[in-house]
């Protein structure tokens, strides 16, 4: 969890840069890049999260 909210942060700095300085557009770009990337890996991991099964001894 705590590498899905490190990776959301690094996305909406580099999104903050990308805006506000001239002529880094392109920062804005890999944040969005990171942010969509990061979803997916988030509901990857929730979605297999649930499917656990302990093995009776």
């Amino acid at each position: 969890m705590s590498l899905f909210l490190f990776l959301v942060l690094v996305a909406l700095i580099l999104g903050i840069i990308g805006v506000a300085a001239h002529g880094l557009f392109y920062l804005l770009i890999i944040g969005a890049l990171v942010l969509i990337v990061d979803l997916a890996y988030a509901a990857m991991r929730f979605r297999r999260g649930g499917r656990r099964h302990r093995i009776a001894r």
